[in-house]
């Protein structure tokens, strides 16, 4: 799951992406986004150290986006923000480390399947850009409409 810290530099890094030349200050869009400004400004410091944002000191100070909106990818925040998007540590391209208490890893059916999970989420988030979002060019395919609408899962039933 996505966390609120990932959530939020997503947030932050579209509202820079809209930007046409200039900064903003961690203030104004902590206010815009509905983001704790303090939380935000933890946030910010990654992402300038992980060279996604520039920062400016001063009155006319603030941050920007490193490079184009067209070359930051959600995968590239998320590992930033989350590590690693594979759900156990042996499924994990970056991240990779041996599970404790697996025995093969090539027979274990965790891994084939947890990997294949993995390069799903990978697929989509490190195609999907700041300016993707932006111009609303997510892929449509992607996206159960009904499902959005519906709200919440509702627990499955036991037969």
């Amino acid at each position: 799951m996505l966390s609120q810290r990932g959530r939020y530099a997503l947030k932050a890094l579209i509202n820079l992406a809209r930007l046409e030349q200039g900064s903003r200050q961690v203030s104004a869009i902590a206010a815009e986004e509905n983001i704790p400004r303090k939380f935000l400004e933890a946030i910010m410091s990654d992402m300038r150290r992980a060279h996604l944002v520039e920062s400016a000191r001063g009155k006319m100070g603030g941050y920007k986006l490193a490079r184009p909106a067209d070359l930051i990818t959600f995968g590239d925040v998320i590992r930033i923000t989350d590590g690693p998007l594979a759900l156990i540590p042996c499924a994990s391209r970056n991240f990779y480390r041996r599970c404790d208490d697996c025995h093969d890893e090539g027979a274990c059916i965790l891994r084939r399947i947890m990997s294949r999970v993995r390069n799903e989420v990978s697929e989509i988030l490190d195609r999907t850009t700041l300016a993707d979002a932006l111009a609303g060019l997510a892929d449509p395919l992607l996206i159960d409409e009904d499902e959005l609408l519906d709200g919440p899962p509702r627990p499955v039933e036991q037969a």
